[in-house]
């Protein structure tokens, strides 16, 4: 199943409902993502949401073509002085269509792994469609920039709750969102994944 903007839309809202239930406290949580707390995911899925093409390559430019500077101004310019204001924010581009240079693929990758890297801290779960999946994997495992090829090389994953798998070589078995988040980089979802292949995926996450 190809992603599309209702997927995206709908993983949003799923999103925006969570995270209306949390506490300041739990705003403050680290996340998944090295550095960020909640709070800082949030504000950065914002900025994304909002990003244009044109807006993206000004961003990197004004950020000497360092992802990471232009990643740290935009949760900056996008976290509200409270997570009531910075929820808001979000919400408003639930629907937005806007969105930075890549194949739409990348904007449902991106809340599916976001939204697991604030909900998995927090002991928040939300099922994902396995068959949604496939696809979101087949891309990172051949995507370079974001160093998923590197990582999946020479791997096949499996996907015990999709019945599909992807790439070749020695087998990483598990549900298809802890698949997607161990090849985004992610270790917390090692635990549910096994196989011959682990121990190398184990090591080439730094675990």
């Amino acid at each position: 199943m190809t992603s599309d903007w209702q997927t995206v839309h709908r993983e949003r809202r799923a999103l925006a409902e969570d995270l209306a239930s949390l506490s300041t406290q739990e705003w403050a949580t680290a996340s998944l993502c090295e550095g960020w707390d909640v709070h800082d995911v949030v504000a950065h899925l914002t900025g994304s949401a909002r990003t244009t093409r044109r807006r993206f390559w000004l961003s990197l430019i004004r950020a000497g073509f360092s992802f990471d500077r232009a990643n740290a101004r935009e949760v900056a310019a996008e976290r509200a002085p409270t997570p009531a204001e910075t929820l808001l924010r979000f919400e408003s581009t639930i629907t937005s269509t806007t969105a930075p240079p890549g194949p739409l693929i990348t904007r449902l990758i991106e809340i599916v792994v976001h939204g697991e890297d604030i909900r998995r801290p927090l002991g928040l779960r939300r099922p994902a469609t396995p068959l949604e999946l496939r696809d979101t994997l087949a891309y990172v495992a051949q995507d370079r920039l974001s160093g998923g090829k590197k990582r999946l090389n020479g791997l096949r994953l499996a996907a015990t709750d999709g019945g599909f798998t992807v790439g070749s070589g020695q087998t990483v078995q598990g549900p298809a969102l802890s698949l997607l988040l161990a090849a985004s980089g992610r270790t917390a979802a090692l635990q549910d994944l096994r196989g011959p292949g682990l121990a190398l995926l184990q090591g080439r996450l730094g675990a």
